[in-house]
């Protein structure tokens, strides 16, 4: 079912609840972005009694400071995703009966390619090629022109007359802070409707703390590699930096480098694990990252975003029969990306 043209919040928040049974088990799966993690809270907010029990399960590890500090700061309850389903220390999601995709689609990574979901609930762009309404999922509520899923959350908790808790209203507010840019970025009324909801209710000590939480000593090692290997073409910059403990380095990268006068989009590239992560930036109006990001990678990997943010992510393996190649080095890769992006 796609509720997302449905008109009154009223009857989008009731198909949603109609879905769940009192003896549910329910999981909420995301990767773990400020507006993914304040969402999937907010959905278990409003779970609460209507089914056994709600659990947040991450498909990575948070790594990024600030997201480390909004998650214990508030007291967010995440779980892992154990994909063996052989560890007690992860979630196995085959216990649970129902499963929900917040801020994603199931086309932006294999791990979520290979989950079948009853519930997605997004505000990025649909790719012309997805076919994510052809198939059997129960409710389906994707809002592209939203700046935030948080606004979208926060919508559906004010049609259920549920007053967030100062700590839940933290996580939504600074979802829709970070996902717009502060407003910087795409916006509709809505999200700045949700904003001046959210706001007096909103704990601002830990928000300031949680937002300056930005990078550790170890982080500045990237930021030099970023620096000394900067292609520069025209209002382009590109930097490869190389294997990255968490590949959120390379979303501060990239934003930081779009600040530079008269760069209108900025790349940033390394590798976690056995992925080659890209994140592109830019102002929006003379590039869209989405769209160029998903006409060089999807075809190898996973892709999108919005017009002014997106990521790809090209598993090694791919990335190497694509090339021809037995190994990486530095330059195969930053060649491969001036090819695609510059």
């Amino acid at each position: 079912m796609n509720v997302s043209q449905l008109k009154s919040r009223k009857a989008r928040l009731n198909a949603f609840l109609d879905i769940f049974q009192h003896d549910d088990r329910v999981v909420v799966v995301i990767d773990p972005d400020p507006d993914a993690i304040g969402s999937a809270w907010g959905i278990k907010r409003l779970l609460w009694r209507h089914v056994a029990c709600t659990t947040i399960v991450a498909i990575r590890p948070i790594r990024r400071l600030n997201n480390i500090s909004l998650v214990r700061l508030l007291r967010i309850p995440i779980e892992y995703l154990d994909e063996d389903g052989d560890s007690e220390e992860f979630i196995n999601l085959e216990k649970f009966t129902k499963r929900i995709l917040v801020d994603g689609q199931p086309y932006h990574n294999d791990i979520f390619r290979r989950i079948d979901f009853d519930v997605v609930i997004d505000h990025h762009p649909i790719p012309e090629k997805s076919n994510i309404f052809r198939n059997s999922m129960a409710f389906i509520d994707i809002r592209p022109s939203y700046g935030s899923t948080s606004t979208i959350l926060t919508e559906y908790l004010r049609a259920a007359q549920i007053k967030p808790s100062a700590s839940l209203a933290t996580a939504l507010l600074y979802g829709i802070k970070t996902d717009t840019r502060n407003f910087e970025r795409h916006t509709v009324e809505e999200d700045i409707r949700a904003f001046l909801y959210l706001y007096p209710l909103a704990n601002h000590n830990v928000l300031t703390k949680i937002e300056i939480s930005d990078i550790s000593l170890r982080d500045l090692e990237f930021f030099e590699e970023a620096l000394r290997r900067r292609i520069v073409a025209k209002n382009k910059i590109l930097t490869y930096v190389g294997r990255v403990d968490s590949p959120d380095i390379l979303v501060v990268i990239s934003e930081f480098f779009l600040k530079v006068y008269d760069i209108s989009w900025s790349i940033a590239a390394g590798i976690s694990d056995s992925t080659l992560v890209v994140v592109a930036r830019s102002d929006g109006y003379r590039k869209n990252a989405g769209k160029a990001l998903e006409r060089s990678f999807a075809s190898l990997g996973s892709a999108g975003g919005h017009a002014a943010m997106a990521r790809a992510e090209v598993p090694i393996d791919k990335l190497l029969k694509h090339m021809g190649k037995l190994r990486l080095n530095r330059r195969t890769v930053e060649n491969f990306l001036i090819k695609h992006l510059l």
